[in-house]
Parts: C-alpha cells; sequence; structure tokens
C-alpha cells in the first residue's frame, strides 16, 4: 500500500510543483508561529540553513501528530544577505527597503524540507541556490512593488523569479525549484526510493 502524502504548508506554488509531477497529495496548513520561531533560532545565533531546517521540520511535526499514518512534507525557505536573514515583507515599504538592500548584490535562498512518517522525521534536506541582483534604480524598485505587491508580499526578499521578478537579476546559480522553495529533485528521489510513487 502506498504511502499517503500530506504537503504540510499553505504555498500554493509547492502544491504547483509537486501536482505537476504528477504526486497525489492532500494539504494541510498548519498553525505554526513562524515569527517567533525565527526569532529565537536568531537570538540563539542559528544560521540560515538551520533556520529553515527547523521551520520546516516545525510545519512537519504539527501536520504529522494528527496525520500518524501519512508521510508529511514540511517545506520553509529563508533568504540569507550580508550575514542577516530577510522574511516575507510586511508591506509595500518594506519591500522596497528589502529590494534596495539586494540591489547590486549577491543573496542566497534556501528551502528546506523535511519529511515525516509515524510521527518522527526520516528524511530532510536543505537546497541552496546563489542569487546576483542587478543595480537597480530607486524608481524601478517602488514601479516594480507597486505592480506586483499582492503576488511579492508573500515571498521572501519581496519578489518571485517566476514572474517579473526575474528582471531584477543578472546571474542565478543552482536549482530553479529551490529558487521556487522546494527543493523537488531531492523530495521525488526519495520518495521514488521509498517506494511511495513509481519510478
Amino acid at each position: 500500500m502506498k504511502d499517503t502524502i500530506i504537503l504540510a504548508s499553505g504555498s500554493e506554488i509547492r502544491a504547483t510543483l509537486l501536482r505537476n509531477a504528477g504526486v497525489a497529495f492532500d494539504i494541510a496548513r498548519p498553525a505554526v508561529d513562524e515569527v517567533s520561531i525565527r526569532a529565537a533560532l536568531q537570538a540563539e545565533g542559528a544560521d540560515a540553513r538551520d533556520v529553515a531546517d527547523c521551520l520546516a521540520e516545525a510545519k512537519a511535526r504539527k501536520v504529522a501528530r494528527m496525520n500518524l499514518q501519512a508521510l508529511v512534507i514540511g517545506a520553509d525557505q529563508v533568504l540569507a544577505h550580508n550575514g542577516g536573514i530577510l522574511s516575507k515583507p510586511e508591506t509595500p515599504d518594506h519591500a522596497i527597503e528589502q529590494l534596495s538592500a539586494l540591489s547590486g548584490s549577491t543573496h542566497h535562498l534556501l528551502s528546506a524540507a523535511v519529511i515525516y512518517a509515524e510521527g518522527g522525521p526520516v528524511w530532510r534536506h536543505v537546497g541552496q541556490v546563489r542569487l546576483k541582483m542587478r543595480d537597480l534604480s530607486q524608481p524601478y524598485i517602488a514601479d516594480y512593488v507597486a505592480r506586483n505587491w499582492d503576488s511579492i508580499r508573500h515571498s521572501v526578499g519581496g519578489y518571485k523569479l517566476e514572474e517579473e521578478g526575474v528582471r531584477l537579476f543578472s546571474r542565478i546559480e543552482g536549482d530553479y525549484f529551490t529558487v521556487l522553495g522546494l527543493p523537488l529533485l531531492e523530495v521525488l528521489s526519495y520518495l521514488t526510493i521509498r517506494g511511495t510513487i513509481d519510478g
């Protein structure tokens, strides 16, 4: 009997990635206080990789507690820049501030996935991508945010690479799926090895 898969995430793009890959799954949006968890981890000196991993695990664990027979996938993404961590912008002005800070420099996106089975973690992976943003003018940044706010408000750093955000960059090194928030190839590989999906 195949495992029942649950995606512990409210992200539509993560759901779309799995759906497009032909994976059958249910969705459960975990009630996790990401802001508090992130703040506590940073206060303890955790790096971006650990923050992404811990947030992904917190989501998987929350859903797995009520679905012990399912395979639960938790995922999270963190942006690391100049020793700090950026989160989703809270306001258009905050998005402008973030993009202004990223302009002309390099940052990293870290996308973590943690899979739980029978109430415990059985697999984890953190993918990393290096992105170089062009030097952007302030008028362009302001116009970009105004045009795209409804979409980018849900994305760390204030951009979406699968939309107009691709115009902000001069170089990207790494896996495209990791940029979108899920190390998809690694997740699919594990599910195939486990026998959860055919391959």
